[in-house]
């Protein structure tokens, strides 16, 4: 008598577009893993001040913002210290627009890879949100030794217990440039002149987002529109958290993760649908 074979792994063809298995995903951690450490070893290489760049990189453009926009434009902080201020925008900054720059060419980027081997291909996009939480990491304990600073030695900033929403905050900012990457990484496929508007728009969406402003300095009439973005919450959040700073009021947030869940399940559907056809048009 013939005896049944068992398979520990089958790989077969979805045909829903919600047809996402996480515990495949879960399955592929290890790869997840290794290509954390791929990035990491690569953005070192060849490079002679190596991990040192995390911490310049923050500092130098806070530097320039406080000289261009503290000193000269003399755009106000809400009382906070200039150079905490712009730190804590640009620390938060780096790590969404790092995250939606790179997980938008994700399948332009891979597929050379995507074309030879299987694997679940939400694990790319996932390795970026992750690469890019790492460099945050580094850059947000520089923002904290500053806010310990102003906080205990000159005294000039308050944080709350707000600080204990961090993760949440991280947690959505990665999820919106997660869902957001996805939809336009499926796009460019198709459209490749998409990736220079995009890497345009997140110039512009820069200054439609608190980065180097308080929503205080923004005219009522405006501010109903400044809301419409879901960063707008989230910095002003991290910043009274922070500095004890700003007119952040916590309601507002759950729009912004209403936005956020919306954009990451379309941007799921669509990657979904996309990466069983892509190989033929990227």
């Amino acid at each position: 008598m013939e005896q049944k074979q068992h398979w520990t792994e089958e790989i077969k063809s979805r045909d829903g577009l919600m047809s996402v298995n996480l515990r495949e995903v879960w399955h592929y951690r290890d790869l997840l893993l290794m290509l954390l450490k791929r990035d990491f070893i690569t953005f070192y290489k060849q490079t002679i001040l190596g991990p040192i760049w995390f911490f310049l990189q923050p500092l130098m453009t806070t530097a320039m913002y406080v000289i261009i926009f503290g000193r000269v434009a003399k755009i106000s902080t809400d009382g906070a210290p200039q150079i905490v201020f712009y730190l804590a925008g640009v620390t938060v900054w780096n790590y969404f627009s790092d995250s939606l720059t790179k997980t938008s060419t994700v399948f332009k980027d891979n597929a050379s890879v995507f074309g030879k081997v299987y694997f679940p291909r939400l694990i790319m996009p996932l390795s970026i949100v992750f690469s890019a939480l790492l460099k945050f990491a580094i850059q947000f304990l520089l923002f904290v030794a500053f806010v310990l600073y102003y906080t205990y030695v000159e005294q000039r900033i308050q944080p709350n217990a707000w600080v204990l929403m961090t993760p949440v905050l991280i947690l959505m900012m990665a999820a919106f440039a997660l869902g957001l990457g996805m939809i336009f990484s499926s796009m460019t496929t198709k459209y490749k002149d998409l990736t220079f508007l995009l890497t345009f728009g997140i110039q512009l969406f820069m200054f439609a987002t608190p980065v180097i402003y308080p929503v205080s300095t923004i005219s009522p009439e405006y501010r109903d529109i400044l809301a419409l973005n879901p960063l707008t919450s989230i910095f002003e959040c991290f910043r009274y958290a922070y500095l004890g700073v700003g007119e952040f009021d916590p309601i507002s947030l759950l729009p912004s993760v209403a936005v956020i869940v919306v954009l990451l399940v379309t941007g799921v559907v669509i990657f979904n649908k996309v990466e069983k056809s892509f190989m033929d048009t990227v």
